[in-house]
């Protein structure tokens, strides 16, 4: 069997191969982790009140790379056109080392401007070897130019935009890593989502690269959700970050190099769109972009009061119907359908979510009035009682 031959059947097997192995590697992990004290410590910015260990990418980057190997092995790629096979390892390759950079940091806490001038690096040697915007396929009929015909760029400038798209993805993903199971679900329904435009846009090897990606993220999810029991840390969430940008890249395609952005930046617009207002907050405030603090979407939601679960979930929906767009604009299969469906569970966990809010404000306003009735009516007894003994003059 080849992914050409049997694509569904292959990216089933890729997806239940990662997350079976993700979940057994985790627990491992976190073992040693916890043996070595490598944690992480709570403090004011972090939602967490307890060390945890922060090497969970580890599970990620094995569950990945040991399908990959499995695929590869059972000679899946076979069919795959050598440039096509290139692309894979390129992917796999910039992957690997976005996730020394990160792990680094999260062993020596490595200042910004070194991670940030690593991962260009990087991004660059992955625009060398074919993993490129070299074109963009824009609506350009008003112009009288035909579609057919995508605009081209020059290198420079296509070097640009690739590492810019490459280095930008990773870091949303990055700071999106806030509240438990937050980054890994997100990654794991873009990554999804890019399973289902690269099957429509017939590009099986990205779909299993993305498939392979997604069962990672839901493995991870197992230990990662609320209550956390692992962070994956930057090292999880760099790899998970530059994968995702690099097979948008090589999947929603027409083409080796000609790429149509509005696919992937749908489909990962919350975290892009987040990171982009915290920038701008920071820079309007006269601080630094790499300044921390609470400006992040997960954030505010929390200060309007919901919950650590409700957030995430929230969240979740909207990347889930916006994935759903992109299946739309794809021209998938059933493609209305799935709108409707992830239309559906977005109204529906938007109510859900309201409604478990006003309770919560009804039970909070109860509780304070109650305990302010009890205060009122403990002074109006001492009053009553009149002055106590120690309180009356001696004769």
């Amino acid at each position: 069997m080849t992914i050409t031959s049997s694509p569904v059947i292959a990216a089933l097997v890729t997806f239940a191969s990662s997350a079976l192995v993700t979940t057994g590697v985790v627990p491992l992990v976190r073992r040693g982790g916890l043996r070595l004290g490598l944690i992480d410590r709570p403090d004011s910015r972090k939602q967490h009140t307890t060390p945890m260990v922060r090497l969970g990418g580890i599970g990620i980057v094995a569950g990945f790379v040991f399908t990959l190997a499995l695929v590869w092995g059972l000679g899946w790629f076979g069919s795959l056109e050598p440039a096509k096979d290139r692309l894979i390892w390129t992917t796999l390759e910039g992957a690997l080392c976005f996730f020394l950079i990160g792990l680094a940091d999260d062993l020596w806490a490595l200042p910004p401007l070194p991670r940030l001038a690593a991962q260009v690096a990087v991004a660059m040697a992955a625009w060398s070897q074919g993993v490129r915007i070299g074109a963009i396929d824009l609506p350009l009929e008003f112009l009288q130019i035909s579609p057919d015909a995508p605009l081209v760029l020059p290198e420079p400038l296509s070097l640009l935009a690739t590492v810019i798209w490459l280095v930008g993805i990773t870091n949303a993903i990055n700071w999106l890593d806030g509240l438990d199971g937050l980054a890994a679900g997100v990654a794991g329904i873009a990554a999804v989502g890019l399973v289902s435009v690269s099957f429509s846009l017939h590009q099986p090897a990205a779909a299993i690269l993305a498939a392979a990606l997604a069962g990672s993220c839901f493995g991870f999810l197992r230990h990662n959700f609320n209550p956390a029991r692992i962070f994956m840390g930057d090292g999880g969430s760099y790899f998970l970050g530059f994968a995702l940008a690099a097979i948008s890249i090589v999947g929603p395609a027409k083409g080796l190099t000609t790429v149509s952005l509005l696919l992937p930046l749908l489909i990962l617009s919350l975290p892009l769109a987040d990171m982009s207002a915290v920038i701008m907050g920071r820079l309007s405030a006269g601080r630094s972009p790499f300044h921390p603090d609470r400006r992040h979407l997960h954030h505010r939601l929390l200060r309007a009061g919901f919950s650590h679960r409700r957030t995430v979930v929230l969240i979740y929906a909207f990347t889930q119907w916006l994935a759903s767009l992109a299946l739309v604009l794809a021209n998938a299969e059933m493609r209305f359908l799935w709108l409707a469906l992830a239309t559906s569970v977005l109204v529906a966990v938007v109510v859900a979510c309201h409604r478990s809010l006003e309770r919560d404000r009804a039970s909070d306003l109860q509780a304070a009035e109650a305990q302010a009735g009890a205060a009122s009516g403990s002074a109006l007894a001492a009053s009553e009682a009149g002055p106590s003994c120690e309180d009356v003059p001696l004769a």
